[in-house]
């Protein structure tokens, strides 16, 4: 049980979560893996973050509508989950970010979490030359209107969702960076008919997955420990204006 002790933890409250690189890895082996640790933490384990890619799935929040799936003949399997929010879809391509955090220890509200999570991904955004916004009332990071991005301003390309248990958090956040987005058309995603999706290629980087997921690693680390990291200069694969 995720609990804080009575006496001081030995931890820091602001200690880095410890990243883990699982890669390529099916969507219910990393579901059972985050619910086991968060079942099995204590009030002394380090937060971690994982970062994973999965193979094409759709998963449903756990007061999700069936109905937000348009096409069931799609192929791509339907996981049922207990995380906050809609239906989205995971596949090859996408960074995910489980985020497995004491909220309690780290004296974080969830609002203040998912604010500094939607942070990250303005931040890993922004080091590529791309500009993304919140939505008021629509959790995730939409494209930003500007010159440069034409129809596609407006356009989800990050979704978030989470599940808080004994003042531990896990799911997390998953950022488009190079993918398949057709499956994303055999759903309202999130629960809004019509949304687009795009991705980090789509609006011209050329950056892999690799080096996204360090970005974005990078940046979710900082914005947890509450100092955001400054973008100095584009990263490789950046977009060019």
């Amino acid at each position: 049980m995720c609990a804080t002790p009575l006496s001081p933890s030995p931890l820091s409250v602001t200690a880095a979560p410890t990243l883990r690189w699982r890669g390529s890895e099916p969507y219910e082996a990393s579901f059972e893996a985050m619910r086991a640790f968060t079942d099995e933490r204590t009030a002394d384990t380090p937060d971690e973050i994982w970062l994973v890619e999965h193979p094409p799935v759709f998963t449903l929040g756990q007061a999700g509508d069936p109905a937000h799936l348009l096409a069931a003949d799609s192929g791509i399997p339907l996981v049922k989950v207990d995380r906050g929010g809609q239906i989205t879809y995971h596949g090859p391509g996408q960074v995910v970010a489980y985020l497995l955090l004491d909220l309690r220890r780290r004296k974080l509200m969830v609002r203040e979490m998912v604010t500094r999570i939607e942070q990250a991904v303005i931040d890993t955004l922004a080091a590529y030359n791309l500009a993304g916004e919140r939505k008021a009332g629509a959790p995730g990071i939409y494209v930003a209107p500007g010159p440069d991005v034409g129809l596609h301003a407006g356009a989800k390309i990050a979704a978030l969702g989470l599940k808080i248990r004994n003042g531990c958090s896990y799911h997390g956040v998953s950022l488009n960076v190079n993918m398949d987005l057709r499956p994303f058309l055999a759903i309202n995603p999130c629960g809004y008919a019509g949304l687009e999706t795009v991705d980090m290629a789509t609006l011209g980087v050329t950056a892999g997955w690799d080096d996204v997921a360090r970005t974005f690693a990078a940046s979710l680390t900082a914005n947890l420990d509450g100092s955001p990291a400054a973008v100095a200069q584009p990263q490789a694969g950046a977009r060019t204006a």
